[in-house]
């Protein structure tokens, strides 16, 4: 089998946990290997002043297999930004799920992917996010959703817990459990409950 790509979008501003938190659970998977994506790739900063390389530019990148886009307070620009929205359309087409962590959702959703769709966002953000595309089939109370091939999380650290259920979603239960348990980490994994919701 050869090895998939995941392709995480960065974009200046993105939240240093929505990456790094699926990049932990996905790193060390057999079958994939991570790669970063930006608008031209090169050295983008979080919203933590954390720099990261982006081994892809928008012009440069490969088909993705799976694409993830996080959220911060980056996306209340990327909402407006016709280059990013055009890639994750064009990105859209070929993957097998496609996926987002907290206001990532919003970017997903102002490019018509979630329409008549199932999905959250961050509940700190959440009128920013559902604001974007009023025919999405937004879940409140949701820690994330799976629709499709589209899986997208609430807020920040939920995105651990969405890359965990889509490790049991394309692996195991079992392996997903051995994730968790290698990173020390207690996996919420209930998606339709997410403690933030109220």
């Amino acid at each position: 089998m050869s090895t998939k790509r995941i392709g995480i979008v960065l974009f200046d501003g993105f939240e240093t946990l929505d990456v790094f938190g699926p990049v932990e659970m996905w790193g060390d998977l057999p079958d994939y290997k991570v790669f970063m994506v930006s608008e031209h790739g090169g050295p983008v900063k979080s919203a933590h002043g954390v720099e990261i390389n982006a081994v892809y530019s928008f012009g440069s990148a490969p088909q993705f297999d799976i694409l993830m886009v996080p959220g911060g307070m980056g996306t209340r620009r990327e909402v407006a930004n016709p280059a990013l929205l055009a890639f994750l359309c064009e990105q859209d087409k070929g993957t097998e799920w496609t996926t987002s962590v907290c206001t990532g959702s919003a970017l997903l959703a102002k490019a018509g992917l979630l329409t008549n769709r199932k999905a959250t966002s961050n509940k700190l953000a959440y009128a920013f996010a559902t604001a974007q595309n009023d025919k999405v089939l937004w879940q409140r109370s949701a820690r994330w959703v799976i629709d499709g091939k589209y899986v997208t999380s609430s807020g920040v650290s939920a995105g651990i817990d969405m890359a965990l259920g889509l490790v049991e979603k394309i692996y195991s239960r079992q392996i997903a459990e051995n994730v968790a348990h290698e990173t020390e980490y207690l996996w919420n994994d209930d998606p339709t409950m997410d403690p933030f919701a109220n």
